[in-house]
């Protein structure tokens, strides 16, 4: 089959929040085939991203052919290589994100097979869930793995043991406690932290720094030990994980699927943790974008992010036909493609 149209929607959000994300959320890129299948993939980069694919990469797409992941691959390195001059990393790397995750999915449903399977097959059935938020009563009903805490430095730590030692109270000894601190912290805040936290048994500090700071990552590692240094979020395709290896930054790499080139960015940054004994726990691996990709790769662990907020909290259901949380796990549905569908009345 060959591509016949390419096109990025930026949806109408009732439920996103008030910073960046308002303008800059997520994108929908839809792959039109002369077959008649429809692929559909997840971007980032919001309205900065439409112009990159409606423009420059409609282009370079239209009468392309796709007829196998090689084919897939193939046009994300013509996507990159065009892309150069104004890519590489951040809103560009985030459009073709969209753009490879709505290959991916046309070439599913055209082979009337789920994604994870043209990726080499489900390695992993049932896939344990952690939570992203502050409602640990609601986690612990769901039998999740674990909680992902979020907090800001404001000068004292207090706030955090009290988090932790909530968290660690009503999830339970046996579940993981993490911290997201979207880059809030420098290391002096890290190493206190690790140890007026130690009693709680952390799994792991995200973003403790920004990306740019990888060596003071590398260094910072062992004086939190045994708490994992864990990020990749804010970090864009192999090449950037290279650097990321090179420096020892992290003990758990978190590439977001969306965000740093889609499934073929996620393919290769996988086998470059495997050369490194790095495991992978992708940033909101539980969205069906991830959660193929981890369910079909050794490299990732067994382990997806679902950011659930507050059970009471109003969300934009974008995607019908999501998995739904099974005594604290995720699997992944024999539906072709990524197996979810596109809710129009959003658009």
């Amino acid at each position: 089959m060959r591509i016949e149209s390419l096109k990025a929607i930026y949806p109408n959000y009732r439920n996103v929040a008030s910073s960046w994300r308002t303008h800059l959320w997520q994108i929908v890129v839809e792959v039109r085939t002369d077959t008649g299948v429809t692929g559909y993939g997840y971007g980032g980069g919001g309205l900065a991203s439409l112009p990159i694919v409606n423009g420059h990469f409609n282009e370079l797409l239209v009468g392309e052919s796709l007829n196998s992941p090689e084919d897939v691959m193939r046009i994300w390195d013509c996507l990159y290589y065009e892309s150069l001059p104004y890519g590489r990393k951040g809103i560009a790397m985030m459009a073709l994100s969209g753009v490879d995750l709505a290959l991916w999915d046309a070439l599913g449903k055209a082979e009337r097979r789920p994604v994870a399977e043209l990726l080499g097959g489900v390695r992993k059935d049932r896939i344990d869930v952690y939570a992203t938020g502050p409602d640990s009563e609601w986690y612990a009903e769901l039998g999740v793995a674990g909680q992902k805490l979020t907090h800001r430095w404001a000068g004292r730590t207090d706030d955090a043991v009290e988090a932790a030692s909530k968290a660690r109270q009503v999830m339970g000894a046996d579940t993981k406690i993490m911290f997201d601190v979207y880059m809030s912290w420098d290391a002096d805040v890290a190493v206190r932290m690790a140890n007026d936290l130690s009693e709680f048994n952390v799994y792991w500090f995200e973003d403790v720094l920004t990306p740019d700071d990888l060596a003071t990552l590398g260094n910072l590692r062992p004086k939190i030990s045994p708490i994992n240094l864990a990020g990749g979020e804010h970090e864009f395709g192999v090449v950037g994980f290279k650097d990321v290896a090179e420096h020892g930054s992290y003990d758990i790499w978190q590439p977001d699927i969306t965000w740093c080139g889609g499934i073929t960015a996620g393919i290769r940054i996988c086998e470059l943790a495997s050369q490194y004994g790095i495991p992978v726990v992708p940033h909101r691996g539980g969205e069906v974008w991830g959660l193929h990709l981890i369910a079909a790769s050794n490299s990732c662990s067994n382990l997806a992010e679902l950011v659930l907020g507050r059970q009471d909290t109003a969300t934009d259901d974008l995607w019908v036909g999501n998995p739904a949380i099974t005594d604290g796990k995720l699997s992944i549905s024999d539906h072709p493609g990524f197996g979810v569908q596109l809710n129009e009345a959003m658009l």
